[in-house]
């Protein structure tokens, strides 16, 4: 508990360079390019077209839950362009930053919330993005829209707890970078972001559940869609939150014990 007192304590002391930093950090990621950081928002958004062009326009998908299929699979598509922005990054993040890492007074253990608050930018511009639509295809605003902001700061939580860890085990292990990758786009599939749970079998379903992202899309489509308060959801959302506390806690053990080797690795 001790680790994590004093990581809290460091990242709140330390919260105007971590806003500074991760400023730099949006402008720079996009730097090389003509368009700058545009892109950060034009991929996400190409990627919306092509399904809604090739579910609704192309395939003619059904309306899901009463609504089109574009605003069913936006809600859910959303949290998973942070989480995995998230993951991406704070794995690659200490060697990124390797001239700040072998600086002795340098508090490494901010750069994963550098790049958190980083990808946050993007993730509000999209959550603005489902308001947009919505408003667009005229569906009424509801006041559990607002419930995003809880879903929000929890998948911020959960991907912090685990940028903490893949960032220490990255350093050590070269292949770990593209090992993520490789589990996102088997994740991307293991979630309901474009297949409704409801047609999976109870069993199937209840393995599902254990992935903590689960919990994470299945909320945004609650705010969004079902209009169903995170409350009336208690066993899973207490999983969750049980689940991030221990990862969290693993992630900041894990963190300080590899640190002393971040500068030799680098």
């Amino acid at each position: 508990m001790k680790q994590i007192y004093l990581l809290i304590k460091t990242i709140l002391s330390n919260r105007r360079l971590v806003m500074n930093l991760a400023k730099n950090d949006f402008r720079a990621r996009y730097s090389a390019s003509f368009l700058g950081a545009v892109w950060a928002f034009v991929q996400p958004l190409i990627t919306i077209l092509v399904f809604w062009f090739v579910f609704q326009m192309g395939f003619k998908s059904a309306p899901v839950d009463n609504i089109p299929y574009i605003l069913w699979f936006i809600p859910a598509y959303v949290p998973w362009i942070y989480f995995s922005d998230i993951l991406t990054s704070c794995a690659g993040c200490m060697q990124e930053y390797g001239y700040l890492v072998k600086k002795v007074r340098f508090h490494i253990e901010i750069l994963p919330a550098v790049k958190i608050l980083s990808a946050g930018f993007v993730h509000i511009f999209f959550v603005m993005f489902i308001f947009v639509m919505y408003a667009v295809y005229r569906i009424p605003f509801s006041v559990f829209y607002l419930q995003a902001v809880y879903y929000t700061f929890a998948l911020t939580v959960f991907g912090f707890s685990l940028g903490m860890l893949v960032s220490a085990i990255a350093v050590l292990f070269k292949d770990f970078v593209p090992l993520v990758g490789v589990v996102l786009q088997i994740g991307f599939w293991a979630i309901p972001i474009f297949w409704n749970p409801e047609t999976m079998e109870p069993w199937v379903l209840s393995v599902l559940k254990l992935n903590p992202t689960y919990y994470i899309v299945s909320g945004y489509r609650d705010c969004f869609i079902a209009h169903v308060p995170f409350w009336e959801r208690p066993m899973l959302s207490l999983y969750f939150w049980v689940f991030t506390l221990v990862l969290f806690l693993v992630g900041c053990i894990v963190f300080s014990r590899l640190r002393p080797h971040f500068a030799d690795e680098l």
